[in-house]
């Protein structure tokens, strides 16, 4: 039975092509699940990820009668925006999203989170705070050089790596 690997996708720019990061995680041997922020419902192909996933894309808790979904051998979080970034850091679990967040550290569950956000916002306090509380729970956050680095505000964000998630996680096996 493959590992099951969370992606949860947030809404920015971007997010629409997160069907680039399942092809990668699956190449690579990870059963995907799709976790939506309720915003990015409205950036991503619900329909085309669930065929290429195989399982419905979730982006709200699910109601007592209804099937519990497989625990996430991992998770990856990209497009990881400047809220939910900051959220996570600070254990806000206001979503279904943000509340899986909450309990992978505590679980032991390794959580990469690649970020999308501009030069203004990543140079902000309260992001590079959170970026140093994630790390120091043991959360791999894929931002610097090298890694991604934020695009200036009236720039496009470029070529979005996308592959430096999957990789940072390794194949399920290792």
């Amino acid at each position: 039975m493959s590992k099951v690997l969370y992606v949860i996708v947030c809404a920015a720019g971007i997010a629409p092509d997160v069907g680039k990061l399942v092809t990668l995680a699956q190449d690579a041997g990870w059963a995907v699940q799709i976790v939506a922020t309720p915003p990015a419902l409205d950036f991503v192909d619900v329909p085309a990820l669930e065929k290429q996933t195989g399982r419905p894309v979730r982006s709200r808790y699910r109601k007592p009668y209804e099937p519990k979904p497989p625990r996430p051998d991992a998770i990856i979080v990209a497009p990881a925006t400047y809220n939910t970034v900051n959220k996570f850091a600070l254990g806000i679990a206001d979503t279904y999203a943000l509340g899986l967040l909450a309990e992978a550290p505590g679980l032991g569950i390794p959580v990469v989170v690649l970020p999308c956000v501009n030069s203004a916002l990543a140079a902000r306090e309260p992001f590079r705070s959170s970026v140093e509380r994630l790390r120091a729970e043991g959360v791999r956050v894929i931002l610097g050089p090298g890694e991604f680095e934020p695009h200036a505000p009236e720039a496009g964000a470029g070529a979005y790596p996308w592959h430096l998630a999957v990789s940072a996680l390794g194949s399920p096996g290792t």
